[in-house]
This record gives C-alpha cells, sequence and structure tokens, in this order.
C-alpha cells in the first residue's frame, strides 16, 4: 500500500490524510490546548478524495497516522462513450475507463490530469 506515518503536528490543510480507510484531502486543521492531565489534541475534517464523504478526526497531536501517497499523473483521451471515457496514461501506456466529471467534456485527443490510488482513479 503506497502509504506512509506521520504524526498528527505535521498534517496540514491542503494534504492528504486516511480517514476510515479512505483518503481524504484536509479541508481544516485545529488543536487544542493541553489540559491537566493530557496532550494537546488536533481535529481534523476533510473530504474523501474518491468518495467525496466529509469525515472528520480527533487526535493528540503526538498519534501516528496513515498518510497516503497519491499519484498527480498525466493521460490523453482515446475514446468517449456516453458517461465513460478511455484515458491512456502517458507515462505507462496503460490504457483504462474513467468516468467524465459532470461539469467537463473530453474529446478525443484532451491531455489530462488524474490521480491515482491503489487503482482508483479521478480526474482533477
Amino acid at each position: 500500500m503506497p502509504r506512509e506515518q506521520k504524526q498528527v503536528r505535521e498534517l496540514s490543510e491542503g494534504s492528504y490524510v486516511m480517514m476510515d480507510d479512505s483518503p481524504c484531502k484536509i479541508n481544516h486543521y485545529s488543536t487544542a490546548k493541553p489540559g491537566k492531565h493530557g496532550s494537546a489534541k488536533a481535529r481534523v475534517e476533510g473530504k474523501g478524495v474518491f468518495d467525496s464523504k466529509k469525515r472528520s478526526l480527533s487526535q493528540p497531536v503526538d498519534a501516528k497516522v496513515w498518510v497516503p501517497i497519491i499519484e498527480r499523473k498525466q493521460g490523453q483521451v482515446v475514446s468517449v462513450t456516453g458517461d465513460d471515457a478511455q484515458v491512456m496514461d502517458l507515462a505507462t501506456y496503460e490504457t483504462f475507463t474513467m468516468r467524465v466529471p459532470d461539469d467537463q467534456d473530453f474529446a478525443n485527443g484532451d491531455e489530462i490530469e488524474f490521480l491515482e490510488y491503489e487503482g482508483q482513479r479521478k480526474v482533477v
């Protein structure tokens, strides 16, 4: 699995973290001061990269969390059929089918940028 461990205090808004076994992009990060009997706590709110679900995480700042290593890749649209596009990875020449986002139109030959993590792909 392409991921690494980091302490919660090393996270920042805009970076990625694993929440409920899903890679999430951090929207909000805040810390609370240490209490009488414990360490400072961090509250992390994020949105799933591939499923767009909102998730949150509350942990001590020195706790370890998994950070997914999400690759940003270039692809070329080979063909478009309805809501699906055949895309070729420009680095490996592998072809695969991706769902065309509602807010975008693809044409044959278009170059696109996409995120990939453990076989999941999403157009940026």
